[in-house]
């Protein structure tokens, strides 16, 4: 595990971007930039990290960590389901087929929590009746695990376009997905997300909820995007949490909630200028994201050699393509 002495000195050479000339076209993200290549799709990840919404500034090593944790991902999972990736020729790369994205993306919780207007545990405070069309039981508290986990849809984002008051129901009545593969994707993803609960419990971590985003590739149902990093899910540590619960209190949190916590104790709430990212903060968030990628996957984090942007190049050169 690195020190936070050995992370902090890192965070002037945080990947921003790597623009690879002579492979294209480029579409930018947020947090990471694609290149086609015929058939085929290059992810390079950046260290770019976004909240509200907007790109904040940058945390060391985290597109290394989200890269190489969700290729890990897609190796445990891959008697689930299919995924998109080919290969992971550097750390900050990832080389996939093309795939054609479902209109829904999927959301998997397995504890009632949230702070926005739209989340779960907001709308069954204020009473809202089956809340994303759900049936859920009386008397829950804030951060409770649920008897079950449940699955509440969105509409694929775009640029926080997201519909959260999507149900499930919803999804094939106005023909967002076909039935029969609606019901194959619902089944799926719950046995990804009990997976990943497995997985984390034996990390001494709890898997709360995450994202996923499934697609076809050849017309078959494929994982697709980042998959259960501390971006796409929500993550506590197991060892702290009885006791915050029973205090009334939240969860240790080991994700990007982290941050969004610091920044709402700066005051920000996703308008106006964003305070700048204070050095410790962003120390911290990446020891935490190096942390769940070794619990998760048992093995040490090796960050690649610097500069990046020359590694990547070298490998395009090398023909990994």
């Amino acid at each position: 595990m690195l020190t936070l002495e050995q992370i902090s000195a890192e965070i002037p050479n945080a990947l921003q971007g790597v623009n690879l000339e002579g492979l294209g076209p480029r579409e930018e993200g947020k947090v990471r930039d694609i290149y086609v290549v015929d058939d085929r799709r290059v992810l390079v990840t950046s260290d770019r990290v976004s909240a509200f919404d907007r790109v904040l500034g940058t945390i060391p090593f985290k597109g290394q960590v989200l890269n190489q944790l969700s290729a890990w991902w897609f190796d445990h999972l891959s008697d689930v389901v299919s995924h998109h990736k080919i290969s992971t020729p550097d750390p900050n790369v990832m080389v996939t087929r093309e795939a054609k994205p479902l209109m829904v993306e999927v959301i998997v919780r397995g504890y009632i929590t949230g702070s926005t207007s739209t989340s779960l545990w907001t709308l069954y405070e204020q009473g809202i009746d089956r809340p994303y069309g759900l049936e859920l039981p009386e008397g829950l508290r804030k951060n409770q695990k649920l008897p079950e986990a449940v699955i509440t849809p969105t509409t694929k984002a775009e640029r926080g376009q997201h519909d959260e008051r999507l149900t499930c129901a919803q999804v094939t009545e106005q023909g967002l997905v076909e039935p029969d593969l609606w019901a194959h994707v619902q089944r799926t993803a719950l046995e990804i997300f009990a997976r990943g609960q497995e997985i984390a419990r034996n990390a001494g971590l709890i898997l709360v909820d995450t994202k996923y985003e499934f697609g076809l590739i050849d017309g078959k149902l494929a994982l697709i995007d980042e998959v259960h990093t501390p971006d796409s899910s929500r993550y506590w540590s197991a060892d702290t949490y009885q006791a915050a619960f029973d205090a009334g209190r939240k969860p240790e949190q080991y994700d990007k909630e982290h941050l969004r916590l610091w920044l709402g104790q700066q005051g920000y709430k996703g308008d106006g200028p964003a305070p700048d990212l204070a050095p410790d903060v962003v120390s911290e968030v990446a020891r935490r994201y190096i942390d769940i990628y070794e619990r998760l996957t048992g093995l040490t984090f090796a960050p690649g050699a610097q500069p990046a942007s020359k590694r990547i190049t070298a490998s395009l050169a090398q023909g990994w393509l």
